[in-house]
């Protein structure tokens, strides 16, 4: 089996975390954000402070898995949170273990290189694959007051 690579995504990478982006969103089967909207989005967030992305290889080959982890300070740890978002691995690519290798890699990035507290993610329910992934990987449900903490959200554009 080749060796899988994950690594932090600089500036000069951006076009290659775009594709990716881009390709996860037609995988999800949207039309929407458009390709120029990832494109300016990207070069902003990957030349910020707020945000890192990771990119991941199999071998020597190209870039064919991307995460998004976007840093915020909280006050219920009372240092970093870290939102890992848009983990996407393209499908020749898929099985191999590069999901898992690029959640380690963020999980580790996340805590010694940005000193965070807490790693959050959402994953929809039917995603059985990714479910079990992240809960071998410790992630989980953990609320000592009684019932599911649920991750929601509220759309502010007209788009979605």
């Amino acid at each position: 089996m080749s060796e899988l690579r994950v690594w932090v995504a600089d500036p000069s990478e951006a076009d290659e975390v775009t594709r990716l982006l881009i390709g996860f969103r037609n995988d999800l089967g949207y039309d929407w954000p458009s390709d120029a909207s990832f494109v300016s989005g990207v070069a902003q967030l990957i030349s910020g402070d707020s945000t890192d992305y990771l990119l991941g290889a199999i071998g020597d080959g190209p870039a064919v898995g991307v995460c998004q982890l976007r840093f915020r300070y909280g006050l219920w740890q009372e240092g970093t949170d870290c939102l890992l978002e848009d983990l996407f691995v393209e499908d020749a690519a898929r099985g191999k273990g590069l999901g898992r290798a690029l959640t380690q890699f963020a999980v580790e990035h996340a805590s010694t290189a940005r000193d965070a507290r807490r790693i959050e993610l959402d994953v929809n329910e039917a995603n059985e694959e990714a479910l079990k992934l992240y809960e071998s990987l410790d992630f989980g449900i953990k609320n000592s007051h009684g019932g599911r903490d649920l991750y929601l959200r509220r759309n502010l554009s007209a788009e979605g």
